[in-house]
């Protein structure tokens, strides 16, 4: 079985999902983000704390983490929800034509891939941040 020819479109739009586009796994979003250095929506607010004398700086990149790892498990847990309803709605539809609209199922799973992109960017900008150094490590 070939690849269904998305027209170009990726997994951040919903025709990609109209058009038989792949549910793709995390591990490959995560992936994804990473290769093209997306740094996320909170970027700045990341290197704004990452800037932060000790110990606010610590403290706020902690924070953010834990939100994002929040988010991030949360977005998932609803991705594989849609990803199941897309699944449905496909088997549904099966050997009909392609609708010149897509469905809410369509625009889930898009908005999801979105979310779930941007986690992983966030938590990539956060790893890829220098470790402060703690003066009674250098003891």
């Amino acid at each position: 079985m070939s690849a269904p020819d998305t027209r170009g479109y990726r997994p951040g739009h919903p025709w990609y999902y109209l058009l038989g586009g792949e549910v793709l796994p995390p591990k490959v979003i995560r992936l994804e983000a990473r290769l093209a250095e997306y740094k996320g929506y909170r970027q700045e607010e990341i290197l704004s704390a990452a800037r932060r004398p000790e110990p606010q700086r610590t403290r706020l990149l902690n924070k953010i983490r834990e939100e994002v790892r929040h988010s991030l498990s949360a977005n998932i847990s609803r991705y594989r929800e849609v990803a199941r309803e897309l699944h449905a709605y496909r088997k549904e539809h099966a050997g009909q034509p392609i609708p010149t609209c897509s469905d809410a199922v369509h625009t889930s799973m898009s908005l999801k891939y979105a979310h779930i992109y941007n986690d992983f960017a966030h938590i990539n900008l956060l790893d890829a941040l220098p470790q402060q150094v703690d003066l009674f490590d250098l003891l």
